[in-house]
């Protein structure tokens, strides 16, 4: 067995792992790097990505290193975990690449990766397979003795699974990204009686999400988020204010959460914005949509422009759900708060964002200067009404317990912020450069 540590472990995001086994690769999320498509987008006009301006900023992972190695003519499949950009924002300009692989991913996780293939006009040659949660596969022009099982699991994001390729020689998980959440608000809990029978099994490596290793402190679930949301609601103090909240549009329970809330405010709930309706469309597509009758959506910019000149006049009618949360460019906030609406934020307004600042320079930034401008309005903001998706250091004891990887990389952020993870398991008798590395991007090991 061998790996090839593609993309995102130098980094968070464009992730991509590469496995080899026998003739037959396996690649494990195609993921975009976010600050590197933020300043694509400062550069050039809307919708102009494209592979090589992609690959030009390092928004997309450097599978160009497979090709160096002989591996790409080799690909049977391509494996994407969830539906965040950073592990399938990719597979848009990469997959192409290797046309005799399938895609494979859960229901919500495909229906997100044809939305923005229609976003961008694209067209790939890859077949799309679409599995269940908790389901082993096996894939088409492999060694019929090696298969895949996509494992249900929690995130901030619905449909999530962790990966086990089952191959002659031994078990490969990949947990991007990891969380366990015993109390979801929707859905179920994370399938530990699969993952403790995998871990008898044997796995012989096991690629996992470290972002938060250096956090004692589980991260609560979304029960927790709940809790905090309904306290930043009873503390909206104006009532004939506006009323707005942000969150990421992908975090489908975290917007079911809000619209139940919302119901009790009786405003109208309204959600702005072509993210928002990009994942709340494919959430409905599949089924998987509880609050789709309960909510209006508003996705063309003539629409949005023509209610926000009705907001203006009449700010006490509605609920606002929008983007914008990470103060990026062109977001429904970043407009607003540069006067580029119809709709102006005055004293008495209010503004929850129920996120958190993805940690990058970029964003920090970003956020720093939105939350000037709006509290220079007068907004009052309630921030940080979040939980975040990514496992501490409690879930990922509890996860080299179940799971029991022979061999373990971390990944999903900085060498710094990966550092902790190799700290960790030196509890569990892993030794540092003999079963627990530290990678690179582009970087191979082979386990014998």
């Amino acid at each position: 067995m061998e790996i090839c540590t593609v993309g995102g472990f130098e980094e968070v995001g464009k992730n991509m792992t590469a496995v080899k086994v026998g003739e037959d690769v396996f690649l494990f999320d195609a993921g975009l790097y976010l600050p590197g498509v933020i300043e694509l987008q400062d550069r050039l006009e809307e919708n102009s990505y494209n592979e090589k301006n992609l690959r030009r900023v390092g928004g997309i992972p450097n599978d160009k290193v497979l090709d160096e190695l002989g591996w790409s003519s080799k690909v049977r499949a391509i494996f994407i975990s969830h539906a965040h950009l950073d592990h399938v924002g990719g597979a848009p300009y990469v997959a192409h690449r290797y046309p005799n692989a399938t895609i494979f991913g859960t229901p919500f996780t495909m229906e997100v990766l044809r939305s923005l293939l229609d976003d961008e006009s694209i067209s790939i040659p890859n077949k799309i397979k679409i599995v269940q949660p908790d389901s082993i596969s096996k894939i088409e022009g492999a060694n019929p003795n090696i298969k895949v099982e996509f494992v249900h699991t929690t995130h901030s994001t619905i449909d999530c699974t962790f990966v086990a390729l089952h191959t002659p020689e031994g078990i490969f998980f990949y947990g991007l990204d990891m969380k366990f959440d015993n109390h979801p608000t929707l859905g179920r809990p994370p399938n530990y009686k699969r993952l403790k029978e995998l871990g008898e099994m044997g796995v012989k490596l096991a690629v996992v999400d470290s972002l938060y290793a250096s956090t004692e402190r589980k991260p609560g679930g979304e029960k927790v988020a709940l809790h905090l949301l309904e306290e930043a609601f009873s503390r909206v103090e104006n009532k004939n204010g506006a009323f707005f909240i942000t969150t990421f549009s992908s975090h489908i329970e975290r917007l079911n959460n809000i619209v139940n809330l919302g119901m009790r405010t009786n405003r109208e709930i309204v959600f702005l914005g072509r993210s928002l309706n990009k994942y709340v469309q494919a959430a409905i597509r599949v089924g998987k949509c509880p609050f789709k009758d309960k909510i209006k959506i508003l996705r063309y910019r003539r629409q949005i422009n023509s209610f926000l000149t009705r907001l203006q006049k009449d700010r006490g009618k509605y609920l606002i759900v929008c983007t914008g949360h990470q103060g990026e460019k062109d977001s429904m906030l970043d407009r607003i708060s540069k006067g580029t609406t119809e709709f102006q934020f005055k004293e008495g307004d209010n503004l929850i964002f129920s996120s958190s600042v993805i940690p990058t320079g970029i964003n920090i930034e970003s956020r720093e200067k939105l939350d000037t401008k709006l509290r220079k309005a007068g907004v009052k903001l309630q921030i940080d009404v979040h939980v975040h998706g990514h496992g501490s250091r409690e879930d990922l004891r509890e996860f080299l317990t179940l799971i029991k990887p022979q061999n373990v990389i971390p990944a999903h952020g900085t060498v710094e912020q990966e550092q902790p993870f190799i700290d960790l398991a030196k509890e569990f008798n892993y030794k540092f450069e003999k079963t627990s590395f530290l990678a690179k991007n582009g970087q191979v090991f082979t386990f014998q």
